[in-house]
């Protein structure tokens, strides 16, 4: 069971990764000018790390617990979602919501 869990922490943190190359995806496959494409491309991911780093990460200055939490992580791995739809990979976009769920659904089971 160590293993497993250890395993889920590992993905955990993999979606968050994930949730950020999805957006910087969907930025850089806009059909703008290119240097709005750039702007996008990192300016997305870069909300993304703004927000994370306020609310979400274990020393986040302003941090979010139970609904609120709730709330904050189906927002930004739903962004990761909705960033693949966008950018009409539907097929990764099912595959990285299933992959959020099960993870995330595991994580609360076993207290991570």
């Amino acid at each position: 069971m160590k293993t497993a869990k250890a395993a889920n922490l590992g993905v955990l943190f993999l979606i968050e990764l994930g949730a950020l190359a999805a957006v910087g995806y969907w930025g850089f496959t806009r059909d703008v000018a290119t240097p709005l494409a750039w702007l996008l491309g990192l300016g997305a991911p870069a909300v993304l790390i703004v927000l994370w780093a306020l609310f979400g990460s274990q020393k986040a200055s302003h941090k979010t617990r139970g609904a609120v939490r709730v709330g904050f992580e189906l927002l930004w791995f739903g962004a990761g979602v909705a960033a693949l739809l966008a950018a009409g990979a539907a097929g990764w976009a099912i595959a990285f919501a299933a992959v959020c769920a099960v993870s995330k659904t595991l994580a609360v089971i076993w207290r991570q």
